[in-house]
């Protein structure tokens, strides 16, 4: 036996080892709740005056990475998108529409897509929010004013598929490391900041405020600008497995913030204002998220394509598929201070997830870069429904089909 080989089987006990203990002491939830209803495509609010053309293009990426996939493969862990091969009519002919053509656009999905309207807990009305891709400046070394490390994946970071244990544990994943022939959790912020990474060499950039870099976690992607004038962009390359905790709803409960003000530029200027308390705010959000270096023209979501502004939507995996289109009828904060919300009815794509996306009827709009992609994505925590949209080869989802 090789040493290799006895190393792959001891890491694979220590895994199995690791999934044995966590399914003994997990907490028991009960599943949320779920449901698909089948529409004619006049019941969309806004369908017919839509600029369905403007997601082709993506709608064409993800063709392009679902040709890579095998046939059985799954779009969604709760079977809901179907295998990949359902999906194949569609992108043969999604590739002969004309470009920029809205009335041909609507003619195809409609050939080749019945919509849904989702339900959640809370029935058909969810939250939308936004996020955008920062710019940050930063240094390769720790010179300077350039002290907050953005961290590689750490090579010993164990990412458990459940289900490859168990088919009802579809979706749901465990991240940790071994440590004394134990799968154990893996540091958190606090930890983190404290030092438990040093000595490694992970550190990818260091960037010249720890507030930046903590809200690049939260977003996911960035682009880092160097002292050369040169830019790099960063995207996400695993997280620390700890949940997720919005740090605004501290603010809010000590009083600082309420929740008609609080924003992610609220939020900023209440840590820069106070940064004698930002660290530990910022830590209590004990979610640590690791980046890579991307050699492309756009950030990179979940679904391994390069994301669309206004059109690339975080979804909840668990319950939505990746790759599918979602007709979005919500609103969005308007361009500038004081300007209306305006109405946000277009046809979107799951390219995306995110730590805070949870739920069948939540969303988290990508807004590209700069100013008003910032604004915009700052400010949007509003209401709405949506329609997702699946290959009429699985449409006995529902009734009343049109």
């Amino acid at each position: 036996m090789t040493a290799r080989w006895a190393i792959g089987i001891a890491v694979a006990a220590v895994v199995v080892v690791g999934f044995a203990l966590w399914w003994l002491t997990r907490p028991v939830a009960p599943p949320a709740q779920f449901a698909l209803q089948a529409v004619s495509f006049a019941a969309l609010p806004g369908w017919p005056n839509g600029r369905q053309a403007a997601a082709l293009p993506g709608f064409l990426d993800n063709c392009a990475r679902l040709a890579r996939w095998p046939d059985e493969r799954s779009l969604g862990a709760n079977g809901t998108g179907g295998t990949a091969a359902a999906w194949r009519p569609a992108c043969v002919t999604a590739a002969t529409v004309r470009g920029g053509d809205d009335a041909a656009a609507r003619r195809f999905f409609e050939q080749y897509f019945q919509a849904h309207a989702v339900t959640g807990p809370d029935g058909r009305d969810g939250l939308f929010t936004g996020y955008f891709e920062p710019l940050l400046h930063g240094s390769r070394d720790a010179v300077g004013r350039f002290r907050a490390p953005l961290y590689r994946r750490p090579a010993d970071l164990v990412t458990v598929d459940l289900s490859d244990f168990a088919a009802d544990l579809a979706g749901r994943r465990i991240v940790g490391r071994v440590k004394g022939g134990r799968l154990v959790p893996y540091p958190s912020r606090a930890e983190i900041d404290a030092g438990a990474l040093a000595q490694q060499e992970l550190e990818l950039f260091y960037v010249d405020d720890p507030v930046d870099a903590f809200f690049l976690q939260i977003q996911g992607s960035g682009v880092v600008r160097l002292p050369d004038g040169s830019a790099r962009r960063v995207g996400y390359a695993g997280k620390n497995g700890h949940p997720y905790y919005a740090i605004g709803r501290a603010l809010i409960e000590r009083g600082h913030l309420t929740r008609e003000t609080v924003s992610m530029q609220s939020i900023r200027a209440w840590l820069q204002s106070n940064p004698d308390e930002a660290q530990a705010l910022m830590q209590r959000n004990p979610s640590y998220v690791f980046f890579r270096e991307l050699d492309t023209d756009g950030p990179v979501g979940a679904l391994g394509v390069v994301l669309t502004p206004g059109r690339s939507i975080a979804v909840d995996r668990r319950l939505i598929p990746l790759g599918a289109p979602m007709w979005l009828d919500a609103s969005r904060p308007g361009d500038g201070d004081g300007a209306s919300d305006q109405l946000l009815r277009r046809l979107v794509l799951a390219q995306d997830t995110g730590g805070a996306i949870r739920g069948a009827v939540r969303g988290d709009m990508f807004w590209g870069a700069g100013p008003k992609a910032e604004h915009i994505a700052g400010h949007m925590r509003h209401p709405g429904r949506w329609y997702l949209l699946l290959p009429r080869t699985l449409s006995t989802i529902g009734a009343g089909a049109d």
